[in-house]
């Protein structure tokens, strides 16, 4: 599969998206744990279908340390109990602030609720920034249908 454009070849892709990449790599440094944005990142491309983001965001976590077992199941996160309540309400906000066009309510006060009870504004914040971040990113990827599958862990940090 050929992606319908080259990002690294385009010169108007080129301005734009060096900045776009710089302001994924900060989000690494913001006052998430690491886990967190890794499976947040990982449930909001498969909830866009976007297979290179999949690819990427599966093999960093597992180059982090994160389990298989966790890994299979963050599709299923509400049905498993290999997560944190606090890992359950990131990937519970991930999924409505992804969702917001297939629910009207968007993100609901309950869900908001339990995700400051574990995460502070610092926290939250970051949060926020890395769903609307991977949405985007989500977007072009599939948009241009950007083929998965030869990423290696760390190549774009």
């Amino acid at each position: 599969m050929d992606a319908r454009l080259d990002y690294f070849a385009n010169p108007t892709a080129g301005k734009v998206l060096k900045h776009f990449m710089s302001a994924g790599r900060a989000l690494k440094d913001l006052p998430l744990p690491a886990a967190t944005q890794e499976l947040v990142a990982l449930r909001v491309s498969q909830i866009n279908g976007c297979a290179v983001c999949i690819d990427m965001h599966t093999k960093d976590a597992a180059a982090a340390g994160e389990t298989p077992v966790r890994l299979n199941l963050v599709a299923a996160w509400r049905e498993a109990t290999v997560f944190t309540e606090a890992e359950r309400a990131a990937l519970a906000l991930a999924e409505q602030g992804t969702r917001i066009a297939d629910a009207a309510a968007g993100v609901t006060d309950e869900v908001w609720a339990q995700a400051a009870k574990h995460y502070d504004e610092e926290q939250l914040t970051a949060l926020v920034l890395l769903i609307a971040f991977m949405n985007a990113a989500n977007r072009l990827n599939v948009i241009t249908q950007q083929p998965a599958g030869d990423y290696e862990p760390g190549m774009f940090h």
